[in-house]
């Protein structure tokens, strides 16, 4: 796994500012917790990437996608409904 160093932050920090992770995870996808300097955690955000660990059912994912291109395309969506 390659973890990009702007995604870094260590626990301590995770538990006193956990919505700075968030934001984190929402800018680049991902945000990695480290503790005792390394790795331990990954908080991920499931709207930009979705992992392959995670377990759904088949309407799950179709939900899932279908949410994406909803909100990626929203605008297209709005002037079509015109």
């Amino acid at each position: 796994m390659t973890i990009d160093t702007n995604t870094i932050v260590s626990v301590s920090e995770a538990n006193q500012n956990f919505s700075r992770v968030t934001r984190i995870a929402d800018k680049n996808g991902q945000a990695v917790i480290f503790k005792n300097n390394k790795p331990k955690y990954l908080l991920l955000d499931l709207e930009s990437i979705p992992h392959p660990q995670i377990d759904m059912t088949d309407d799950e994912k179709i939900d899932f996608v279908a949410a994406r291109i909803l909100k990626k395309y929203k605008p297209a969506f709005l002037e079509l409904a015109k």
